[in-house]
């Protein structure tokens, strides 16, 4: 009998190194002044300073991942997009407290070793890093025979970001009524409520990742991995926009809809009341609500329905952020204003 070895368990350690070797220039495409270089190290350095003289910095923090749309990533076999979203999902989150992100880790765990299908994770990483402005400071890659099954993986992330102080949105404490929403484009259905759309196109449906959408002039791939948009651009240009009084809250709708997490940045005594006739949702939503025979209620409780962030700016500056947040395919819309909210009224509101 043969002696036992790592790569009789599963793991080849010299095809993990020539995974490895690939990551490198996927990682320095993003690097930022504030990478100090270190080959070899067990951990990135980041200096903090490199960038600006920060009077009294708060480090803001966001982890995620992607949920089940890795699902269909492995269908359709198309794995360069899918790191864009596990940016987004982590970014977009640190943005909605005025942060501006720094740095981002990866973890990436599979079934066998695969640099190919590994190169093209990290670099779609890569690509939302550099869309974010945040350097892609390490990771992780781990190989788990027995726990993943061949041809399956994951990943998750960690976005570090920076703020003074002073500029923190807090939106608890900035929010005031009057305010008015402004709803900023989503690109689709982002990374969230895939186990639902995976179960209305393939298993009610009985679609093809393949197959071609005649509404929509493209495949149920192309439709379903759309990445999710980064917003560090938009909410640097809303920024500007909203001076001096600035921006009183930012909202990233993701799982939970517009209603679950707007309340997140209201005050207790506000409450938002949303046109519901004021920005038509992009039509993957319409198509797949009739495609699975989901009830209205049902989309707006697990999708963006086409708004991707919220912004909650003072009326006097509305229409100015309005207009640095659009762009001619993402126009964003005025969605309604903060108002008291009265004894058990709801703390969002949609009205026709």
């Amino acid at each position: 009998m043969s002696d036992l070895t790592y790569r009789s368990a599963g793991v080849d350690l010299e095809l993990y190194e020539q995974a490895m070797q690939k990551l490198p220039a996927l990682m320095k495409r993003t690097f930022t002044p504030g990478v100090m270089d270190l080959p070899g190290g067990f951990a990135g350095l980041f200096r903090l300073n490199a960038l600006r003289q920060w009077q009294d910095p708060v480090l803001v923090s966001g982890t995620d991942g992607v949920g089940t749309k890795i699902k269909v990533a492995i269908h359709c076999g198309r794995f360069n997009t899918i790191g864009i979203d596990l940016v987004a999902m982590c970014v977009n989150d640190c943005l909605c407290l005025g942060a501006e992100p720094l740095f981002f880790l990866d973890y990436i765990a599979l079934g066998k070793d695969d640099p190919q299908l590994l190169e093209q994770l990290v670099s779609g990483v890569s690509d939302g890093c550099q869309q974010a402005g945040a350097a892609l400071l390490g990771g992780e890659t781990a190989i788990m025979p027995d726990l993943y099954a061949a041809g399956d993986f994951d990943m998750a992330g960690f976005c570090v970001g920076v703020a003074e102080r002073s500029d923190l949105v807090d939106g608890r404490y900035r929010v005031h009524i009057g305010d008015a929403l402004i709803g900023v484009p989503s690109s689709g259905f982002h990374s969230n409520g895939y186990s639902l759309v995976r179960k209305a196109v393939f298993s009610h449906a009985g679609l093809h990742v393949s197959d071609t959408i005649p509404q929509l002039n493209c495949t149920v791939g192309d439709v379903l991995l759309k990445p999710t948009r980064i917003y560090a651009a938009t909410v640097a240009a809303a920024r500007t926009a909203a001076t001096p009084a600035g921006l009183h809250a930012i909202a990233h709708i993701t799982g939970g809809g517009i209603a679950d997490n707007l309340v997140r940045v209201l005050p207790e005594y506000c409450c938002a009341v949303i046109d519901r006739n004021s920005w038509q949702p992009a039509p993957v939503f319409p198509w797949l609500q009739q495609l699975g025979s989901i009830s209205e209620s049902e989309m707006f409780s697990v999708f963006n329905m086409g708004i991707g962030m919220i912004f909650a700016v003072p009326q006097e500056c509305a229409h100015t952020v309005l207009q640095a947040v659009s762009t001619p395919e993402y126009p964003a819309a005025i969605l309604g204003t903060v108002r008291k909210q009265e004894q058990q009224e709801p703390s969002v509101e949609f009205r026709n």
